[in-house]
């Protein structure tokens, strides 16, 4: 069964380039584009990782990685921040990101990462 990454972005030709990449790689991808919509979708199909936009409506990126850290069944879950500041990395990574990526990133750089983050499986670094 493919690994099933959930990706919360709302810019549509970011989502869309990083669903078609994932895709493309044999995984199967969801999509949310606003905090809210994301948690809940994050607990009715649980996905192995999370690709986490830093700012988005509704909640922002900080606000559901806080709210994944605090819920025992994702306290786990592999995610990896995207924003286009790479000043907020400090932030997030003490909210407890495991990766981070800045904006613009390449094509490669986002697979070797998915790749890298789902073939350590649960837990964090």
């Amino acid at each position: 069964m493919a690994s099933h990454v959930l990706l919360i972005e709302d810019e549509p030709n970011i989502a869309e380039a990083i669903r078609f990449l994932l895709t493309r790689d044999g995984l199967r991808v969801s999509h949310a584009a606003e905090g809210r919509a994301a948690l809940a979708l994050l607990r009715q199909d649980p996905p192995d990782m999370v690709i986490l936009d830093h700012m988005l409506p509704g909640l922002s990126g900080l606000e559901i990685l806080s709210a994944i850290r605090a819920a025992p069944e994702s306290r786990d879950l592999p995610v990896m921040m995207l924003t286009a500041r790479g000043r907020d990395r400090e932030m997030a990574e003490r909210a407890g990101a495991d990766r981070f990526m800045t904006k613009p990133f390449s094509n490669a750089e986002i697979i070797a990462e998915v790749r890298a983050m789902l073939s350590r499986g649960p837990g964090r670094g």
